[in-house]
């Protein structure tokens, strides 16, 4: 590794984080995919849809790449670089960007979709969920699971606590989206494997995935930063595991 740690941290530090893109970590990191190809299952999900909300759309790439999109497509975004470049993305397709605060209600009428999908949202709603679908709609998601790259978080915080690292369980999520009337229809969890290829990848996802290290700054963790700099020198890739799991699930007729 030619570069500097002073180099890689002032590059990572001031490079945009707008948006949903993780291109820039091309070559630096690498992350495992789920075998079920969320886009793809998004898409076909689509394809049938007459009327679909994607709720927490982030800068739009997701739902952009799909082939075909219903009539009606609506997506919801609540932070605003997010939201400029989601409907840049998306309004050339024929879909309408909501700035919506993540926060119930969702600004729609009952039964007025019946598709709504989201990819790793940060909140889940899920009495809004059931109301704003159509009988016999359907929620199809990709939501990150517990303890998500917690081999990088505990490195930052320290060892957390059972209660934290349970949170997003798709047991959970399970209860919760039966308790709001709908029936799961599917519920996969996998594990993969994730590869920090050298400090500026480290910081770069930090700052973009605020809610890793909450509060998490390069002036706060440089010590740390500096450690693990010379650990991935020294040892390769820092390896963590990442969780996702898929749930689908429908709204009784």
């Amino acid at each position: 590794m030619a570069r500097t740690f002073e180099e890689l941290v002032a590059e990572a530090e001031t490079v945009s984080v707008d948006g949903w893109d993780f291109s820039w970590l091309d070559g630096r990191a690498t992350e495992q995919r789920p075998s079920w190809g969320y886009q793809r299952t998004m898409g076909e999900h689509l394809a049938r849809a007459s009327a679909a909300l994607d709720i927490q759309t982030g800068g739009g790439e997701v739902l952009a790449g799909v082939p075909k999109l219903p009539a009606l497509m609506v997506a919801t975004e609540s932070w605003p670089p997010n939201v400029a470049k989601a409907t840049e993305l998306l309004h050339p397709r024929g879909a309408v960007v909501v700035a919506d605060p993540d926060e119930p209600p969702l600004p729609f009428a009952d039964a007025a979709f019946d598709l709504v999908t989201s990819r790793h949202p940060a909140t889940v709603w899920w009495t809004e969920i059931a109301r704003v679908l159509r009988p016999g709609g359907t929620y199809l998601a990709q939501h990150v699971g517990p303890a998500s790259v917690f081999e990088l978080v505990e490195c930052f915080l320290g060892p957390q606590p059972e209660e934290i690292r349970r949170k997003r369980h798709p047991d959970d999520e399970r209860r919760e989206a039966e308790a709001a009337g709908l029936q799961v229809l599917d519920l996969r969890l996998e594990s993969l494997r994730t590869e920090f290829f050298d400090i500026g990848a480290v910081i770069y996802f930090l700052r973009k995935v605020i809610w890793m290290v909450p509060g998490f700054t390069v002036d706060r963790y440089r010590d740390r930063l500096r450690e693990l700099d010379e650990k991935i020198r020294a040892e390769g890739p820092f390896v963590a595991h990442s969780t996702r799991f898929l749930i689908e699930a429908r709204k009784p007729a």
